[in-house]
């Protein structure tokens, strides 16, 4: 809808409350773009354990590779939901892009440095403390990546200007264009069958994130000349210093989330079958994550819907169909031989790999209304501007994780694989209960007006 439909008087005179059809049509591309872009992690993965070194490959990867550059990007992750929230004039949009590109130059320099200089044996070897066997292959794979965290920053702030101004589809687009080049990098790799899974793996992701990128500029295009550049100005005009203010516990926001990733793989590291629990992590998570992704597209809905008249009861309604959707396709999973067939025909883990994480998604099935409700509280705080709530969340998020993982290095009762999958539920339980807290009185300003 347009504006000017958005603020169409109903039949009594009075704006039209928001339903849930509207929120259905809003999130639906959004949500084809992220389910999409959670079939990239499985996909790799499942070429990859077709490839020479497989279980290395896999375990640099997803132990080492994706969570560092996961890591290094957390501080540009949230330009999605700034852009969306802020860039409403040409003026606000040039602030955005101005912090993108010094923030994302900055990230890629650090992305080089860990993966061009002893850092890497640093992170790696002592903190992470992964196998002898994993580490060469991950430091060519942070190579490969270095693109990464730019073409990530680039195109997710163009993205947020496209979901402000009504054009969500182009998102989906060009995430069809990044598992696009993504899937014919692998497909290339895959035919010519000598080159190790981990250089193949990460020479598709960085192609795909820079491909996508270049889509994003060249869709964005139009809505610069058009709605954008025609809007009126935003008073009090943005400035660099109040989007560093409304920024800064964004950035740390998927900061303290990713830290949980090399977190662990540290644990795991350090915990009874290491290298079967890291080839087999990123597979199970990757999986999850598919799933769960829908639940994410949410967060920019909320976001951008909070705006409209009486929205809490629609995006509530929303969320608690979702959710119950998503947890019911991961309960499926685990309790029905379609899991297993995942893990061991569609990903391709060995027998016993795939057992293990068959028997490990029973612990993540509550992550399914995980990321709904995290998506729901988390835009409720955005959209009154409060960033540092956000922030507290993904702490309370880290410090339950780790206790989880700290308990399973202690006693050593359990594969690793079974402690972070617990971990990770438990981490995610803990961030919804604080969310819901402090987001009460978003939601009840909301409900006022």
């Amino acid at each position: 809808m347009h504006e000017s439909e958005e603020l169409a008087p109903s039949a009594q005179g009075a704006p039209r409350p928001l339903t849930t059809r509207d929120v259905l049509a809003t999130w639906a591309p959004l949500a084809g773009s992220w389910l999409l872009m959670g079939l990239e992690l499985p996909v790799v993965s499942a070429v990859m354990a077709r490839l020479p070194h497989a279980t290395v490959s896999l375990a640099a990867y997803g132990g080492v590779v994706f969570p560092m550059s996961l890591l290094v990007e957390a501080p540009i992750l949230m330009l999605l939901t700034a852009s969306t929230a802020l860039a409403r004039d040409m003026a606000s949009y040039r602030v955005v892009r101005r912090f993108m590109f010094v923030a994302g130059g900055s990230l890629t320099a650090l992305h080089a440095l860990i993966a061009f200089t002893p850092l890497f044996d640093l992170i790696a070897g002592t903190w992470i403390g992964v196998p002898d066997e994993v580490r060469e292959p991950a430091r060519v794979g942070l190579r490969i990546m270095v693109p990464w965290t730019m073409s990530i920053a680039y195109r997710r702030t163009q993205q947020g200007v496209l979901i402000r101004f009504e054009r969500a589809r182009a998102v989906t687009w060009g995430t069809m264009i990044r598992l696009g080049t993504l899937t014919t990098v692998l497909a290339t790799g895959y035919l010519v069958g000598r080159w190790p899974g981990i250089v193949v793996g990460t020479a598709a992701v960085a192609s795909g994130v820079m491909a996508e990128a270049l889509f994003a500029k060249w869709s964005v295009g139009p809505v610069r000349r058009g709605p954008l550049a025609a809007a009126p100005a935003v008073q009090p005009p943005l400035t660099m210093r109040a989007f560093a203010k409304f920024y800064a516990p964004l950035a740390f926001t998927p900061l303290l989330n990713f830290l949980a990733m090399p977190l662990s793989a540290a644990a795991m590291s350090r915990m009874p079958h290491a290298l079967e629990s890291l080839a087999a992590w990123p597979v199970l998570s990757g999986g999850t994550f598919t799933l769960r992704s829908v639940g994410f597209a949410f967060n920019e809905v909320c976001v951008s819907l909070l705006d409209r008249e009486r929205p809490i009861p629609a995006l509530r309604r929303f969320a608690v169909l979702l959710s119950a959707i998503v947890t019911a396709l991961l309960l499926i999973g685990a309790a029905t031989p379609a899991g297993l067939w995942w893990f061991g025909r569609g990903s391709a883990l060995a027998p016993d790999l795939a057992q293990m994480a068959w028997r490990a998604l029973w612990l993540v099935v509550p992550m399914g209304a995980v990321s709904v409700w995290q998506s729901y509280h988390q835009g409720a705080l955005v959209h009154v501007r409060d960033t540092r709530a956000i922030t507290e969340s993904m702490a309370v998020l880290l410090v339950a994780t780790a206790g989880v993982l700290a308990l399973g290095v202690t006693t050593h009762a359990a594969p690793g694989l079974f402690l972070a999958a617990f971990g990770m539920t438990a981490g995610g339980a803990a961030q919804i209960a604080w969310l819901a807290y402090r987001s009460r009185s978003a939601i009840a300003k909301v409900n006022a007006r």
